[in-house]
């Protein structure tokens, strides 16, 4: 075991996470081990305490107690290191809160959360590149649209993924999106109730709305409040599903007739109409925040910033993220 070390930032660890600095070179450094050291005050950054989400700069100094684990050795490049540090660098940017039980990121619109039929890069096999000391992959406990953006959860270990998995299947979840959508809802705020049942098209399997008892059908509820309104060509409607079926929310927004912007599969318009100047063809439908039960206790609650094409609609159309109520 060696003594104290300063070692310093290179220029490659730029606006690194202190915590993923300790992950590359002391991989058998277990989170818990490091946080203590971190409250401790045994670890420091240019002389100063320092927390896990401090991002490094080139040049500063960390110091390093002595620990009893090795300092990662130099190994040669190859194309699996390389891709999982370039899957860990982009995890890292999409992290929104960790702690030794979970993650949460914020999944940008475009990429997959498994794989499938022709999807080669998901955030289950980036995942890879984040196994703990003890090998243990983060588990997904929930999904995400490919082209949905927003909050994310992941469990740390099994027992977490057994009771984030309970938590989501038991509905004690509460999730809140929001969605751009054509035109206005009748009612401000409602309810919505039906049964969805999947059916194979030549565009690949979609969702419908279906009869009480139909074969495969599933019961699915979600609820909704408009939040602002562009005139009546546009509205921003906060969602929430009740029920977590595939594509309830962009079924249900088609049911209201008020499809979500940008939905490649259920947005019907009539040839008069065209999408505004500067709005951008892409699915407008975010989780915004979740809350659920802790696996250690307590709740988690956590937001996610729009994306991008989000941002320039919103502006475009001058609507306030102040004035979502934002339930639960």
């Amino acid at each position: 075991m060696q003594g104290v070390q300063q070692i310093e930032v290179t220029g490659d660890e730029a606006g690194m996470r202190l915590d993923r600095w300790f992950k590359q070179h002391y991989p058998g450094l277990a989170f818990g081990r490091l946080q203590k050291l971190l409250r401790s005050g045994q670890i420091r950054v240019d002389g100063g305490r320092a927390k896990s989400d401090l991002r490094v700069q080139p040049g500063q100094m960390v110091r390093v107690p002595p620990l009893d684990v090795d300092r990662k050795a130099e190994q040669p490049m190859t194309a699996r290191t390389i891709r999982d540090q370039a899957d860990a660098d982009v995890l890292s940017r999409m992290l929104l809160h960790e702690d030794d039980a979970l993650l949460v990121f914020n999944k940008p619109a475009g990429l997959a959360v498994q794989g499938g039929s022709g999807v080669n890069r998901h955030v289950d096999g980036m995942l890879e590149a984040w196994r703990n000391s003890r090998g243990e992959k983060p588990r997904l406990v929930h999904r995400l649209d490919r082209d949905t953006s927003g909050v994310l959860v992941v469990a740390r270990t099994r027992q977490a993924a057994v009771r984030l998995g309970a938590a989501f299947r038991g509905r004690e979840t509460q999730k809140v999106y929001w969605a751009l959508v054509k035109g206005v809802p009748k009612k401000p705020e409602g309810r919505i109730s039906t049964w969805l049942v999947k059916e194979a098209t030549p565009d690949g399997d979609r969702m419908r709305v279906a009869r009480h008892g139909e074969p495969g059908a599933d019961h699915a509820v979600s609820t909704y409040q408009l939040v602002e309104q562009a005139g009546q060509a546009l509205a921003w409607l906060e969602m929430q599903p009740v029920t977590g079926r595939t594509h309830q929310l962009r079924v249900h927004a088609a049911a209201l007739g008020c499809p979500i912007i940008g939905d490649p599969k259920y947005f019907e318009a009539d040839q008069n109409w065209s999408l505004p100047g500067g709005i951008q063809n892409r699915l407008h439908l975010h989780a915004r925040r979740i809350v659920v039960p802790h696996p250690r206790g307590g709740t988690l609650d956590v937001t996610a910033p729009l994306p991008a094409h989000m941002v320039q609609s919103w502006n475009l159309l001058g609507f306030d993220e102040a004035s979502a109520g934002e339930a639960p």
